[in-house]
């Protein structure tokens, strides 16, 4: 079965300047706006394809290497099928938006088979035995990721402007795929998230005054909007405590705090709460997805708070549903109602 490839993202033809292929790489996707962690991903696999085939060029190879390198991924390291299509994706942008030389739309490679797990969800008491032991503003970044089923990145990547009260919904902009959507804003948060934003708006104030106002906007963005970044709507809604050097313009900007917080606040949070099960920052996406399949929420509904393209990534919450085993007696129970022998 082919591997079908990606919609084009840019019909523009964009010839970069660099003579090294990586950083050519690099250059192409920057103009056509790749997020950061695409560009890493890409940057991964585009390596990794070369060296599999003893460093040769890309420009050396075509179809059969493609398969060959595609059906490694499958056979000998045995990828999930997202990560081998992101392979799959990654060779795509590099012939046919970097080198410009055609690529094969009927790559015959062997696919991945491995079934997606499972994903980690905790009951609602356990939900409410971890915000218990946690606090601060780590704890509000937990309670927006769950109250609205964000990703990491996505809350990370909030602005004020993305925070309806009236309505009771945040704005996602640049998701996975680099798509927009709106999710809810638990009404049990307005209290302290606006008691926090009055404190972000005290340091955002004391930036204007020291005129070190600043934070990070796309290419695009940033020549639509040339005074955004000093404006208020604009900032984090999580900033940074500290100033920091953009590494590819060397501007001074205040940026979102840095993920690590909340992956340690939950990790010692998990272990206080005596919760034996691997919880991540994920796992409050993956919770919110299934309480809501639990309460009756319409899947299609779902579908559209989390951002999922296709219903089938979200049925797989289904697989992890409580709401009709209580009324199921496990075989082991029943034994105990005969008389042993």
């Amino acid at each position: 079965m082919p591997i079908y490839p990606p919609k084009v993202k840019n019909e523009r033809t964009f010839q970069p300047q660099s003579v090294r292929l990586m950083d050519q790489v690099s250059e192409v996707m920057r103009f056509y706006h790749y997020g950061r962690r695409t560009e890493e991903a890409y940057t991964y696999w585009i390596k990794d394809f070369i060296f599999f085939h003893n460093k040769r060029h890309p420009r050396d190879m075509g179809k059969a290497e493609a398969e060959a390198y595609l059906s490694h991924l499958a056979v000998k390291r045995k990828v999930a099928v997202s990560t081998q299509n992101q392979a799959f994706n990654a060779l795509l942008f590099l012939y046919k938006s970097v080198l410009h030389l055609p690529f094969a739309d009927d790559i015959a490679a062997i696919r991945s088979k491995r079934p997606p797990r499972l994903p980690v969800v905790l009951s609602q008491q356990e939900m409410s035995r971890l915000f218990s032991v946690m606090q601060g503003e780590t704890l509000l970044m937990a309670r927006v990721m769950y109250g609205g089923g964000l990703r990491l990145n996505e809350m990370l990547r909030l602005r004020v402007q993305d925070i309806d009260f009236d309505y009771g919904y945040l704005t996602i902009h640049a998701g996975k795929g680099d798509k927009d959507r709106t999710t809810l804003l638990a009404s049990s948060l307005h209290d302290d998230l606006k008691a926090h934003l009055r404190g972000v708006r005290e340091l955002f104030n004391q930036d204007v005054e020291q005129g070190v106002a600043n934070v990070w906007l796309s290419g695009a963005l940033a020549k639509k909007y040339p005074n955004a970044p000093k404006s208020w709507e604009w900032q984090f809604v999580f900033p940074s405590k500290t100033l920091s050097k953009d590494p590819e313009t060397g501007e001074i900007r205040r940026h979102h705090v840095n993920q690590s917080n909340l992956q340690k606040a939950i990790k010692r949070a998990k272990e206080k709460a005596n919760i034996n099960k691997r919880v991540t920052s994920h796992t409050l996406r993956h919770s919110f997805a299934t309480h809501l399949l639990e309460s009756g929420t319409n899947i299609r509904v779902v579908q559209k708070l989390l951002g999922h393209a296709d219903v089938k990534t979200t049925e797989i919450y289904t697989h992890v549903l409580q709401q009709n085993l209580g009324a199921v007696v496990s075989p082991l129970d029943m034994l105990g109602s005969l008389t042993s022998e």
